[in-house]
C-alpha cells in the first residue's frame, strides 16, 4: 500500500475527483479526513470508504472560512494526531466574461478555489512543519494555464492556485513539506457530464478525462514516489 499509516485531508471530497481521490487514498491504505460542505454528499463517500474496509471521518466544513479551515485541522489531529497529506481539491466554477461576472460571483470562486486553498494551508503547515514533513496537492486547472473564454473568475483564481503553489513551495521547502499541483482538463466530474461533453473537445485522445485518472496523479504526488518533486504543476490532459 503507497500510503498506509498516512492521514490525508482532502477537501470537496464530497463528489468528484475528490470523492474518488478519497476512496482511492483509502484503498491505499490512508486514514481520509473527508471534508465537504454537502453533510449528505460528505457522509455518502465515508461510507463508500467503510464499505471497502477504509479509514474514513467527516468533517463538515466551508473552506472559505477561517474558522472551518482550522476546525478540519483540529478535528484531524484530535481523531488522527497527525497530518501527512493535505489535498486542497475544494473549488468553484462559474461561467461569464468580466462584464457578465457579478461581484458575489467573483467573489465566490475566488474565496473557495483560492481563499480556500490558502486558509487550509495555513493551518495544516504549522502540523507539517512540527513533524519534519508533509505533503500539500492543490487542485488547478487547464484553464489556469491557457486561459479558456468566458470563464473570467474562474480562470483568474485558478492561475492564482498555480502560483500560490510555487511559492509555498520555496517557503517551505526547508521544513521538508513539498507543495505540487495538479490541472486536468475536460473532467468527468459527474456522470451525467458524459452525455454532454464532444469527446473531440478535450484531447488528443479523443475523450475526457475519468475522475480516477486525476485521482491517481494525486496518488502519485502524496507518496513517496514523488520525494524530489516540489512547486511543479502537473497537466492532467
Amino acid at each position: 500500500m503507497r500510503l498506509k499509516d498516512k492521514v490525508a485531508i482532502i477537501t470537496g471530497a464530497g463528489a468528484g475527483i475528490g470523492r474518488s481521490t478519497a476512496i482511492l487514498f483509502a484503498k491505499e491504505g490512508a486514514k481520509v479526513v473527508v471534508d465537504d460542505i454537502d453533510i449528505k454528499e460528505g457522509n455518502e463517500t465515508i461510507g463508500i470508504i467503510k464499505a471497502i474496509n477504509g479509514d474514513g471521518y467527516f468533517v463538515q466544513a466551508d473552506v472559505s472560512k477561517a474558522a472551518d479551515a482550522e476546525k478540519i485541522v483540529d478535528e484531524t489531529i484530535k481523531k488522527y494526531g497527525k497530518i501527512d497529506v493535505l489535498f486542497n481539491n475544494a473549488g468553484v466554477f462559474a461561467s461569464g466574461n468580466v462584464i457578465e461576472t457579478e461581484e458575489e460571483t467573483w467573489n465566490k470562486v475566488f474565496d473557495v478555489s483560492l481563499k480556500g486553498t490558502y486558509l487550509c494551508s495555513k493551518y495544516v503547515l504549522p502540523k507539517m512543519i512540527q513533524q519534519g514533513k508533509g505533503v500539500i496537492i492543490n487542485m488547478a486547472t487547464h484553464d489556469g494555464i491557457i486561459a479558456t473564454a468566458n470563464a473570467a473568475a474562474y480562470c483568474s483564481a485558478k492561475a492564482g492556485v498555480i502560483n500560490l503553489t510555487r511559492e509555498m513551495a520555496l517557503d517551505f521547502a526547508p521544513y521538508n513539506v513539498r507543495v505540487n499541483c495538479i490541472s486536468p482538463s475536460g473532467v468527468l466530474v459527474r456522470p451525467w457530464m458524459r452525455d454532454i461533453f464532444p469527446k473531440s473537445q478535450y484531447s488528443a485522445l479523443n475523450r475526457p478525462a475519468e475522475r480516477e485518472e486525476v485521482a491517481n496523479v494525486a496518488l502519485f504526488l502524496a507518496s513517496d514516489e514523488s520525494s524530489f518533486l516540489t512547486g511543479a504543476n502537473i497537466p492532467v490532459e
